[in-house]
C-alpha cells in the first residue's frame, strides 16, 4: 500500500520545468530550445487527467438530443443499475448552486447571464449537458451513460444564420476589451457612389471549433484538510478558481487550481467550461476524488468560432487612391448572452480613407454561446477586407502590393492616433523580397505546371498589441538559484521558455539556475493567457522583479567585506553578467571580467538567506492610449489548383511579422508556423456543419471535421522584422501568437483567384466551390443571402 501511495504521490508532484544543464548563459532573442520539451517528450509532463488518487470515480457527461425546450423526465433507472454506476448527477439532485446569474461570470465573460450546467430543466442547445454519469472506471461510466433516456417538451427552435440575418440587432451591451465600431468619417456611401472604380462584394463564413490535442477536463482530489485541488484544462487558473468558488460559495481558500500544463486550448480554455463545474458537483456531493473529462465529440458542445456574414464595399480613384471603405458584419450569438468579437474595425484601421462607414450586429440563436478562437474578429474581417483590397486591385489593373502601399498610413485614419510601432512596410518588403513577388504575371491563369493552375496571392494582417495587470515573484537562494512565480499558463506557446530566458538574462545567469513556477493559483495574480498578451504582461513583470533583485543585491554587495562595490553610489552603476556582478562602463556595458567583479555565488554565500521580492505590472495606460498598439504581418502565398478535381494546394508561403522584440526566435517561430497552418486549415478545410432541422452540429468528430495534416502543409519561411516597441511593453516585445494566422486565409483566396480567375468569397474554399462555373460564385450565392435575380443581399 505504501508503495502505491509512494507512486501515486510522485504522479501527482507538479514538474517544474528547467533547462538542461550546459544550456549556459543566454540573451532574448536566441533560439533557445524549451525547458518543458523534456517533461512532455517523457511523460514527466501531467496533465489535466493524468493525476490520480485512491478512491477516484469517473463522470461522464450525457448530452440533451434536443436544441430547445425542457427535459419532462429522465429515465435513470437502466443506467444506475449498470456496474460500477455510484452516481448520476442531474438537475434535481445536484448540489447547491448559486442562483444570480452574476454569480458565474468570469474574467472573460461576454454580456447576458452566463450558461449555469445541470441549473433546471432548461434546454437551451443541442448538446448541453443534461446529467453526469459517476462510476468506478471511465469505462463503465462511459457505457452507462449511453443507457440514459430523457423525454422532452420540445419548443422551436432556430440556428440558421443566414435566413435570419433580418433579425440583426446591435449588441446589448460591449464586454471588456471589446472596441465597438467608430462612428462614420466622411461620407462613405456618396463617396462610393460618386467612385470611378468600385468593388462590392459579400463574404460567408462557416463556423469552427477549436480542437485542441488535450481534450478538456477537470480532475477534483481532496487534501486531508478537505481542501480541494483542482486540475483543470484552462488558459487561467485563477479564473477557473473564482468560477466554481462562486458558483457553489466556497471560499477560495479552500480551493487550489492548477494547469502547469496545458495540451493546446487556442481559445477553448479561456472560459471555464462545464466538465469544471460537473466535477466539483461531483466531488462535493460524493466527497471523492472525481475526474470528468469530454469525449472528442463533446468538445463540439462549447463555443466555437461563429458563423459570420459580411458584405464590403471598396471605392478608389483610377489611380488607387481609396475614396471609400464600407464593412459590414453579422454573425451569430446566443439567446443568453451576447457574445461581441473585433471583426470590422480593421478597415478602419489599416488604410488612409476619408470616408468609412463600420456596422457591426448580432443575431441570436438556440446555440451554445460562441468562444474567442486564435485572433477572434480578425481571422475572418481582415480575410473580408484583404480579399476586397485583392479584387479592387484587379479592377484598376494595379499590383496588389502597390495599391496596399499606395494608401499605406502611419495613423489611425480615424481619429490620427499614431501608431506605437508600425513596422508593415518593412514586413512588404522583406516578405516579397524573400518570396520572389517580382517575378509575378499578373494575369489571372497565366502560370501552369504539370496539369495544375499556379496562383500567386498576398494579404496583410494585424492584430492588437496588448498589456494586462500581473504580478511576479522572485526568490534568489543562497545556491544561486532563481525561482520565479506567477499564476500565468503556458498553453504551448512556450511561456516556460521566454519567462525563464527573461529571468536568466535580466540576473546573468545560465538558463540552468532558473526556475518559472506558473500555473497554480496560489501563485501571484496573472491575466488569462489570452490575446498575444501574457510575454508582454508577464515578461515585463519579470524585468520589473529582477530589477528589484539586482537593487537589493547592490546594497548587500555594499556592506560585504573586501567587495569592490563598497564605494558604489548608485545601483544603476553595476550589472549582472555571467554569475558575477560587474561595473558598468559610459557605453551601458560591463567591463570585461576580473576587472572589479564579484561571483554572485560568493555573495549569496556570504548572505546566507534567500533573497525575495515581488512586483506588479501595471499597463502604461497613459502612454498606450495616445497610440494604436498592434503587430503587423504580410503573407505571400503561392497556390496549386488542378482544376479537373478543384483540389488547392498550398505550395510556398512566406510570412512576414513586425510584433516587437522577439524574447526567443525559436519558440516565436514556432508560434507564426502554427498559425499559417491554422489559416490553411480555415482556407481550405475547417468547418462544422448543422442540421437546422434537429438544430445540432452533425459533423462532431475529427474524422469528419477536417484539419489541415502534415500532406496539407508544405513550405513556411517565417520572417521576423526588427522592431522594438516600448509603448506597449517595458520589454519591447508584442504577441506573436494570434498574428500567425491573420492574413492566411486571404492570401490563400487571393492565389486561388491569380490561378483560376475565379474569385471564392466563403470559406473553406472546398473543392465544389473551387470548381463553380462562371467566376467561381454563382453556386456560392445563396450560401451568403444573396438574391439570385438581383444579386443583393436578402434583408
Amino acid at each position: 500500500m505504501k508503495v502505491l501511495e509512494a507512486s501515486i504521490e510522485a504522479r501527482q508532484r507538479d514538474v517544474q520545468p528547467v533547462a538542461e544543464p550546459g544550456t549556459g548563459h543566454v540573451k532574448t532573442g536566441q533560439g533557445t530550445p524549451r525547458v518543458d520539451g523534456r517533461a512532455k517528450v517523457t511523460g514527466g509532463a501531467r496533465y489535466a487527467a493524468e493525476h490520480v488518487a485512491p478512491d477516484m470515480l469517473f463522470g461522464v457527461v450525457v448530452c440533451s438530443g434536443v436544441a430547445r425546450g425542457r427535459i419532462r423526465q429522465l429515465h435513470l433507472g437502466e443506467a444506475l443499475a449498470a456496474p460500477g454506476v455510484v452516481e448520476i448527477l442531474w438537475h434535481g439532485n445536484r448540489p447547491r448552486m448559486r442562483k444570480l446569474g452574476l454569480f458565474y461570470k468570469d474574467m472573460t465573460s461576454p454580456s447576458g447571464t452566463p450558461f449555469k450546467p445541470l441549473y433546471d430543466d432548461r434546454v437551451l442547445y443541442s448538446g448541453q449537458p443534461i446529467a453526469l454519469v459517476v462510476a468506478r472506471t471511465f469505462e463503465e461510466a462511459r457505457y452507462a451513460s449511453s443507457l440514459v433516456r430523457a423525454d422532452y417538451e420540445e419548443e422551436p427552435h432556430e440556428t440558421n444564420l443566414l435566413e435570419n440575418l433580418h433579425r440583426a440587432r446591435e449588441p446589448r451591451r460591449m464586454k471588456a476589451g471589446f472596441s465597438a465600431p467608430p462612428g462614420p468619417t466622411g461620407q462613405a456611401d456618396s463617396a462610393f457612389a460618386a467612385a470611378p472604380v468600385q468593388v462590392d462584394m459579400h463574404f460567408h463564413h462557416g463556423v469552427e471549433h477549436h480542437n485542441p490535442l488535450e481534450m478538456h477536463a477537470s480532475t477534483v482530489l481532496f487534501e486531508p484538510d478537505g481542501h480541494m485541488v483542482v486540475y483543470d484544462k484552462t488558459q487561467s487558473s485563477i479564473n477557473s478558481r473564482s468560477a466554481i468558488s462562486r458558483a457553489f460559495g466556497i471560499p477560495a481558500r479552500k480551493l487550489t487550481v492548477k494547469n502547469p500544463f496545458v495540451g493546446g486550448a487556442f481559445g477553448s480554455g479561456l472560459r471555464p467550461q462545464y466538465q469544471l463545474y460537473l466535477a466539483v458537483m461531483a466531488a462535493l456531493r460524493l466527497e471523492q476524488p472525481v475526474r470528468v473529462v469530454l469525449t472528442r465529440q463533446q468538445m463540439f458542445s462549447f463555443g466555437h468560432r461563429p458563423e459570420t456574414w459580411q458584405h464590403v464595399q471598396l471605392a478608389a480613384e483610377r489611380d488607387g487612391t481609396l475614396k471609400a471603405i464600407i464593412h459590414e458584419c453579422i454573425h451569430e450569438t446566443s439567446r443568453f448572452e451576447d457574445y461581441v468579437e473585433v471583426v470590422v474595425n480593421w478597415s478602419g484601421q489599416l488604410y488612409k480613407c476619408d470616408n468609412v462607414r463600420l456596422r457591426y450586429e448580432v443575431v441570436s440563436l438556440d446555440q451554445y454561446t460562441p468562444l474567442d478562437m486564435r485572433a477572434p474578429g480578425a481571422a475572418h474581417g481582415v480575410h473580408a477586407l484583404e480579399v476586397a483590397m485583392d479584387e479592387l486591385s484587379y479592377a484598376l489593373k494595379m499590383d496588389p502590393l502597390a495599391l496596399r502601399l499606395k494608401n499605406y498610413t502611419d495613423v489611425d485614419p480615424a481619429g490620427g492616433t499614431p501608431y506605437s510601432t508600425k513596422e508593415l512596410r518593412a514586413c512588404y518588403e522583406q516578405g516579397a523580397r524573400r518570396f520572389g513577388w517580382e517575378r509575378r504575371n499578373p494575369q489571372p491563369r497565366s502560370l501552369q505546371e504539370g496539369g495544375e493552375l499556379v496562383g500567386w496571392g498576398m494579404a496583410t494582417g494585424q492584430w492588437d498589441a496588448l498589456q494586462m495587470l500581473a504580478r511576479v515573484r522572485a526568490v534568489l537562494h543562497p545556491d544561486g538559484r532563481l525561482v520565479l512565480s506567477s499564476a500565468a499558463s503556458d498553453i504551448g506557446t512556450g511561456s516556460y521558455t521566454a519567462f525563464s530566458q527573461l529571468g536568466a538574462e535580466a540576473m546573468g545567469l545560465p538558463m540552468e539556475n532558473v526556475a518559472f513556477q506558473l500555473g497554480d493559483s496560489t501563485l501571484p495574480f496573472a491575466p488569462v493567457e489570452g490575446g498575444s498578451s501574457h510575454v508582454a504582461t508577464i515578461g515585463s513583470a519579470i524585468v520589473g522583479v529582477c530589477e528589484r533583485l539586482q537593487r537589493k543585491l547592490w546594497s548587500i554587495a555594499r556592506v560585504m567585506p573586501d567587495s569592490p562595490f563598497r564605494d558604489s553610489a548608485r545601483s544603476d552603476e553595476v550589472l549582472l553578467l555571467h554569475g558575477e556582478m560587474r561595473w558598468k562602463r559610459a557605453d551601458g556595458q560591463a567591463e570585461p571580467a576580473p576587472a572589479g567583479a564579484l561571483p554572485l555565488a560568493d555573495l549569496l554565500a556570504w548572505w546566507g538567506r534567500p533573497i525575495e521580492e515581488s512586483y506588479f505590472q501595471l499597463p502604461n495606460k497613459l502612454q498606450q492610449r495616445k497610440h494604436v498598439c498592434a503587430t503587423h504581418s504580410a503573407v505571400f502565398c503561392e497556390v496549386r489548383v488542378d482544376e479537373e478535381f478543384g483540389t488547392v494546394r498550398v505550395t510556398r508561403v512566406v510570412s512576414a511579422v513586425a510584433a516587437g522584440r522577439i524574447v526567443n526566435e525559436t519558440t516565436a517561430r514556432s508560434q507564426v508556423m502554427g498559425g499559417v497552418v491554422w489559416g490553411i486549415s480555415q482556407a481550405l478545410h475547417e468547418e462544422t456543419h448543422t442540421d437546422h432541422r434537429l438544430g445540432r452540429f452533425m459533423n462532431h468528430n475529427l474524422s469528419e471535421y477536417h484539419v489541415a495534416i502534415n500532406a496539407d502543409v508544405q513550405d513556411i519561411d517565417v520572417v521576423f522584422v526588427p522592431e522594438d516597441d516600448r509603448v506597449v511593453s517595458r520589454i519591447g516585445a508584442k504577441g506573436v501568437g494570434e498574428i500567425g494566422i491573420v492574413g492566411v486565409a486571404a492570401a490563400i483566396s487571393n492565389a486561388i483567384y491569380h490561378a483560376t480567375g475565379r474569385r471564392v468569397r466563403s470559406t473553406p474554399m472546398t473543392p465544389d466551390k473551387v470548381m463553380a462555373p462562371g467566376d467561381g460564385w454563382e453556386a456560392g450565392d445563396a450560401a451568403v443571402g444573396i438574391d439570385p435575380g438581383t444579386g443583393r443581399f436578402r434583408r
